[in-house]
């Protein structure tokens, strides 16, 4: 077969880039046979006998597709854009890829990522709404995302106008903050191009940008619906601050429902068409919020499933042993008797900013226990 004769094997992170060229291996198809193989080098390559006798043809089918090309030309071209612009790509059979994406259906099969890496295994609050967002959506967004920031959230979005890009710049203000920016571009494509500035500050203060697409893709529509499953995915909940009836954010919003996550909605004046949407969530099932704590206080069980989810990633993993003043303090006024939110805010009185962010990094760190609202230590 033509392309057969190698002078070296393919490794497992080009394979999963091959896949994405060969037409007959969708999305659902990937996932079909990676239940099998579980490795993108074994679909490839890999013993046939790993595949059920009814997948024969298919499979055969797939790897006369790999055989009747060559990669290099491609596979050159595309580490040299990353090297440009200093990204990398994860593809979903690696321990660095985010364990809550990976458990979403139609999972990316690879992400490029620009920054900080680590961003992505944080916990992550999305925050998104309208582009034609009221004054008083832009400060709702601006200051509920430096909040939940500060309160140890990575704040997550999707680049765009309006209330997308108003979430980062107030993550971005926040003390500790980080921020993660998914385009439906290539990772060396920014759009909108008013926000190559802003793109530029969120790798350069930690945080990072992704996107499923490969270098070089530009902006086109049906990219925009498509991102959105990736900005929920991440993420332990979904804000929406701001969102007219028809909205890409009722997509993300949507997605975030049918992957298990909370969603959550401001809500605003009736006579407000911004708010229409946020209100239909509502009416929908979606947690009414009024004040940034109260999404702390909802995603902190959450933080359980995210650490349940990291367990077979880091099977040695401990509790961490050195804690900053903030956490020995809140610790120790936990005590090992469960206490309510309200009365450590009265144990402490700390404002609820740090308290929450206090909080979180103590679940993180496996020092304390969230049961519906009320904190035990642990250790």
């Amino acid at each position: 077969m033509p392309g057969m004769s190698r002078l070296k094997p393919h490794t497992e992170l080009e394979f999963v880039m091959i896949a994405q060229r060969i037409k007959v291996l969708t999305l659902s198809v990937q996932a079909e046979m990676l239940s099998f193989s579980q490795t993108y080098t074994d679909l490839f390559v890999g013993p046939t006998a790993l595949f059920p006798d009814a997948m024969a043809e298919q499979v055969k089918r797939i790897r006369d597709s790999y055989y009747a090309e060559h990669w290099d030309d491609f596979l050159d071209k595309t580490k040299q854009a990353l090297e440009r612009v200093g990204a990398i790509a994860i593809p979903l059979t690696s321990s660095q890829y985010p364990a809550l994406l990976k458990q979403i259906s139609r999972a990316p099969p690879i992400v490029y990522v620009r920054g900080s890496i680590e961003q992505l295994h944080m916990p992550q609050i999305a925050i998104v709404g309208s582009r034609k967002m009221t004054r008083v959506g832009q400060q709702n967004a601006l200051d509920w995302s430096r909040f939940l920031a500060n309160s140890g959230f990575t704040v997550t979005s999707g680049l765009a106008k309006g209330v997308d890009g108003t979430a980062h710049q107030g993550a971005l203000q926040a003390s500790n903050g980080g921020t993660i920016a998914v385009m439906a571009t290539g990772i060396d494509k920014i759009y909108p191009q008013q926000h190559r500035f802003l793109a530029e500050q969120i790798v350069d203060s930690g945080g990072c940008l992704v996107t499923e697409f490969e270098p070089g893709t530009e902006p086109f529509p049906q990219h925009f619906p498509q991102r959105n499953r990736i900005i929920s995915g991440l993420s332990l909940g979904v804000l929406v601050i701001e969102a007219a009836v028809k909205s890409g954010s009722l997509i993300t919003a949507r997605a975030a429902l049918e992957q298990n996550r909370e969603v959550f909605a401001i809500p605003g004046s009736i006579h407000n068409p911004q708010s229409r949407g946020c209100h239909s969530l509502i009416k929908q099932g979606a947690t009414l919020v009024e004040e940034a704590a109260d999404i702390v206080v909802e995603l902190a069980s959450g933080l359980d499933r995210l650490k349940e989810s990291l367990t077979p990633e880091n099977p040695e993993s401990k509790p961490v042993s050195g804690l900053d003043a903030d956490q020995q303090e809140l610790l120790e006024l936990i005590g090992f008797d469960p206490v309510d939110l309200d009365s450590l805010s009265r144990l402490s009185q700390w404002p609820a900013e740090r308290l929450s962010q206090a909080l979180v990094s103590l679940e993180l760190c496996s020092a304390i226990d969230n049961d519906n609202g009320f904190y035990q230590r642990l250790i």
